[in-house]
């Protein structure tokens, strides 16, 4: 009975003594730890969302701007193209334009307005009346663009209703549709598409909360209303004339003046450079963001801003080639 009893006894689980738990004290302190740990990881991470986001930010707004700069020097580049000829171009009636830009002037004035390939208007909308209703400018110069395509339309491909310049070396004249002047014709001679571009500050297409950089443009014979790119708040100009010690001046567009006959350029004509300058601005608006800067264009001092979205001002000069 004895060796039953010591043989059950030795199987059974021994209780081990000296060996304790965590006391209340340890584990709260091992809590604490790691509640602070998790804080720490949890700044780390957010404060990576919020780098993440502005670099976001900053890479719309660097490529809106960007691609706004370039696309209006590229235009400003061909401004006052003609083709073959640096005559003054001949510009017969031409009727049927519709929408026409016309700020008081007589209808097909604008249109056929090639020798002018630049011209401005300095923070007002000259066209409210037309092409540019008063509800789709927010602000900011307008600018006026006229030039010829870069290659020459086939006559078999020409519209009956698009305005064309046919090109030689010696002259040039304005034609809609079809009909080519015949008295243009010692080669070498081409028929060139006009482009007219009127650019100024509306909305987006999408979004009438978000500005964008817009243009009316000659599309057949109607001026049509277009999106260039989105983001861009303002757009000021101005325009350089060489003075007589042959150096280069920037005027505002409402101190060029001036009346033309057909043998002395208006000052408009003279312009030789132009200097822009494009405030993008973000879609939306950027949380714990403080923006109360004032930016610095042209003749325009825009701001302080008071808001909480990101900006970037961008400015170039661009020489005229035409």
């Amino acid at each position: 009975m004895n060796t039953l009893a010591h043989n059950i006894s030795t199987r059974l689980p021994q209780r081990t003594f000296g060996m304790k738990g965590f006391s209340l004290i340890e584990m709260m302190i091992s809590i604490t730890i790691g509640l602070m740990i998790i804080a720490a990881l949890v700044g780390v991470v957010a404060s990576n969302a919020r780098s993440s986001k502005a670099n976001d930010s900053t890479s719309e707004l660097q490529s809106n701007g960007r691609y706004a700069l370039d696309h209006l020097r590229f235009e400003l580049y061909h401004a006052g193209f003609r083709g073959y000829t640096w005559a003054q171009p001949n510009t017969p009636t031409i009727t049927g334009i519709n929408n026409e830009c016309l700020d008081g002037g007589a209808a097909n004035s604008f249109a056929t307005n090639l020798r002018q390939g630049i011209w401005g208007a300095n923070d007002n909308d000259p066209y409210s009346a037309n092409c540019l209703p008063a509800a789709n400018y927010l602000r900011g110069d307008v600018l006026v663009i006229r030039r010829l395509a870069g290659t020459p339309t086939p006559s078999a491909s020409l519209d009956s209703n698009s305005l064309y310049f046919r090109s030689s070396y010696a002259s040039g004249q304005i034609f809609q549709g079809i009909n080519e002047p015949a008295s243009i014709s010692i080669a070498p001679v081409a028929d060139f598409a006009v482009q007219e571009y009127v650019y100024y500050i509306g909305v987006d297409d999408n979004d009438s909360t978000v500005p964008a950089l817009r243009r009316v443009t000659l599309q057949g014979n109607t001026m049509v209303d277009e999106m260039v790119v989105s983001g861009i708040e303002h757009m000021e100009v101005q325009y350089g004339i060489p003075s007589t010690d042959l150096t280069t001046q920037y005027y505002d567009a409402n101190s060029i003046t001036g009346s033309s006959t057909s043998d002395i350029p208006t000052p408009w004509e003279n312009v030789n450079s132009v200097q822009i300058w494009l405030l993008a601005r973000n879609a939306k608006a950027d949380a714990g963001y403080s923006n109360t800067n004032t930016y610095t264009m042209g003749d325009v001092d825009y701001g302080p801003v008071n808001d909480s979205f990101r900006r970037q001002l961008f400015t170039t000069v661009v020489q005229l080639r035409n």
